[in-house]
């Protein structure tokens, strides 16, 4: 169980390292369009303006809740802003540890799945059944929201792409160190 739990916090570690490279570095610019910063400063008065009244929060712009709502949503352009009416540093430490301990209890649980489901199974077998899980949830999950909210198909993509190989990551360092071997005669 020790060794489980150290392969848990290492495989959270590692997780974590691939998310910062994917997000807390310029490769996260691919990702992104950028507005201009007259067009961006903008933006930010009209939502001050308009949304800090009501506070943070996740806006369907405009609300397809009403008549004249879902037609102008129908005929767009549409958004949905997740506001928050307060600043807050670009490069935010508490953000990067409560990443990194989010990316911990996920690697546990990878890790007591792994200990439930494939104790004794090649490491070939191991990452199958991290790969599997790992490709159907990130791809429901980051790449669901271009199908079903019409969101930027480039940024989901990006998205999916370092959700994937975060679990991936976690997933083999895991079931590589952290495990036991093989058993004789398993696949």
């Amino acid at each position: 169980m020790p060794k489980l739990l150290v392969g848990g916090v290492v495989g959270g570690v590692a997780m974590w390292l691939v998310g910062f490279l994917f997000w807390g570095t310029p490769l996260s610019y691919l990702a992104y369009k950028i507005a201009p910063d007259a067009d961006g400063l903008a933006v930010q008065d009209s939502l001050a303006l308009h949304l800090g009244p009501t506070g943070s929060g996740a806006y369907p712009i405009p609300w397809p809740g009403t008549t004249a709502g879902t037609s102008a949503y129908g005929n767009g352009p549409t958004a949905l802003v997740l506001f928050n009416d307060h600043g807050f540093p670009v490069v935010d430490s508490s953000a990067l540890i409560g990443g990194l301990v989010l990316a911990i209890v996920c690697s546990l649980i990878i890790a007591f799945a792994l200990r439930s489901f494939a104790t004794g199974a090649s490491f070939g077998t191991r990452m199958k059944l991290v790969a599997f899980f790992a490709v159907a949830i990130t791809a429901y999950v980051d790449l669901g929201q271009p199908v079903f909210n019409h969101a930027p198909w480039g940024y989901f993509v990006y998205l999916w792409v370092s959700d994937l190989l975060t679990f991936l990551v976690a997933g083999a360092v895991i079931s590589r160190w952290f495990l036991p071997k093989q058993l004789p005669g398993a696949n």
